[in-house]
């Protein structure tokens, strides 16, 4: 059995992503990472792909996602997930704080 690896937010470092965009990786395990990302309000997280599965909830803020072509508005409390290798972006219509679980673990995202 793994040992609990626990963490303060303030132990998780800030990485700048895009212009107005940072992530920390709060925490992971052998097959998940969770990361808090900030978006300011009008950044962009660019269209991209990748092979995690990405499951996300909405802390506070608004924010315009566009998974495969489908665009929806999303606000606090709302969640989503995208399949590993779907194109997908998001908008920050207002300042966002996002919470996103990933697998496999981003290990290009660990500290």
């Amino acid at each position: 059995m793994a040992i609990p690896h626990l963490q303060s937010h303030d132990e998780a470092r800030e990485v700048a992503m895009f212009d107005g965009v940072t992530r920390r990786t709060l925490n992971h395990g052998e097959r998940t990472s969770l990361h808090e990302i900030r978006i300011a309000r009008g950044a962009v997280v660019p269209s991209h792909t990748h092979r995690h599965e990405q499951i996300g909830y909405l802390v506070s803020g608004r924010a315009r996602f566009v998974v495969d072509g489908q665009s929806k508005d999303l606000g606090p409390g709302d969640s989503w997930i995208v399949p590993g290798g779907l194109e997908h972006e998001v908008t920050a219509l207002e300042d966002v704080v996002a919470i996103d679980v990933f697998s496999p673990v981003r290990q290009e995202y660990l500290d």
